[in-house]
């Protein structure tokens, strides 16, 4: 029988890259541990030099949905990033699908048209975009919204997807063609689930960035209840005063369906980056 192997011996080089790795861990996660103990802090003791508050103030979650819109705000941004995702994807897949597979005139300007548009901010067309709604009559709508971040995600979407289609061996989808599947069979069933890492990806930041976004929402939703979370939660910074507790107890409401997104699309990056195309 062959002896058993000894465990490898750990190098100090790794210890001191898993030291550095927790530290640098602990710093990111040090203000949102600070967001969670202010939110739980009662309103008398916000000024207190203490870390940790005297006794944890479960009320403030209470209050802030009780005396603010912050349950329409959340509904709304809800709608809004999942809105947003859904429109981006639905347009971003057949315009990369076409634009990785047909070698049309004018393929590199149209991509370089996609990325340049990636580059303009929504501050620099705030003005046109809020005249526009407002004559025909869209401001405080969802769906003014939901157009606006699926827009400003669709140059990424197009870009990415394309990136991942064009890397999937165009030979798979012939082959499936050959099989009796159409040109829309051979996308669901062989392209899409090759390029589900790019379209992961794709979800996750478009999602992230309709739900962070607000100048946008600032302006083309005025009324309180059609706007979105972040703005919802800016209403608590007044002119005088900030109500630091219902701020940040409003802030970790805000990352919550953040954090269960990725909790429960990881594993889906994780088991797409490593699946072969071929078994």
């Amino acid at each position: 029988m062959r002896a058993r192997r000894g465990r490898r011996p750990i190098r100090p080089r790794t210890v001191v890259l898993a030291g550095v790795a927790w530290l640098l861990a602990a710093v990111f996660l040090l203000p949102y541990l600070e967001m969670v103990v202010t939110a739980l802090r009662p309103a008398d003791e916000l000024r207190d030099a203490g870390y940790l508050p005297h006794h944890f103030a479960w009320s403030n979650f209470v209050g802030v949905w009780r005396d603010s819109t912050l349950g329409g705000n959340l509904r709304v941004t809800l709608l809004v990033a999942g809105g947003s995702t859904v429109l981006a994807l639905l347009v971003a897949l057949p315009a990369a699908y076409c634009t990785a597979r047909v070698r049309y005139r004018g393929r590199r300007l149209f991509l370089l048209l996609v990325l340049v548009t990636q580059m303009f901010q929504p501050t620099s067309l705030l003005v046109g975009l809020y005249r526009e709604f407002y004559r025909l009559v869209m401001l405080n709508s969802v769906w003014t919204l939901i157009l606006c971040n699926a827009a400003f995600n669709l140059a990424f979407a197009i870009w990415i997807l394309t990136a991942y289609i064009s890397a999937i061996p165009v030979e798979l989808e012939e082959a499936a063609l050959l099989d009796g599947l159409g040109r829309l069979g051979a996308l669901r069933r062989v392209v899409l689930p090759l390029a589900m890492p790019g379209v992961v990806t794709a979800v996750i930041f478009t999602f992230i960035s309709a739900w962070n976004e607000f100048v946008m929402g600032l302006t083309l939703s005025t009324e309180p209840g059609s706007q979105p979370l972040t703005v919802g939660i800016n209403s608590f910074i007044g002119n005088y005063t900030v109500e630091w507790n219902y701020l940040f107890a409003g802030s970790v409401v805000a990352i919550v369906p953040v954090v269960v997104l990725f909790a429960l699309i990881e594993r889906h990056v994780v088991s797409g980056l490593t699946a072969g195309s071929v078994k």
